[in-house]
């Protein structure tokens, strides 16, 4: 009898830490595609920073106009 409530209650702990592991796996999988599409806009804004420096820095190095 003891033997019997000792496995049921493992069988139940069993249960439940599968359904968090599958929840943790789920959450993780959502953190991962938020990671990845952060990443992205990251480097999107990189770039675009980078295009805006060169643009006002080629701006800078020109010349004055000649009725100056």
């Amino acid at each position: 009898m003891e033997l019997e409530h000792r496995i049921t209650d493992l069988e139940a702990r069993l249960a439940f830490q599968d359904d968090t592991i599958q929840t943790l796996n789920d959450v993780l999988v959502t953190q991962q595609r938020a990671v990845e599409r952060l990443q992205a806009q990251l480097g999107m804004l990189a770039r675009r920073q980078e295009d805006m420096q060169s643009r006002i820095g080629g701006e800078e190095d020109e010349a004055p106009p000649p009725h100056y």
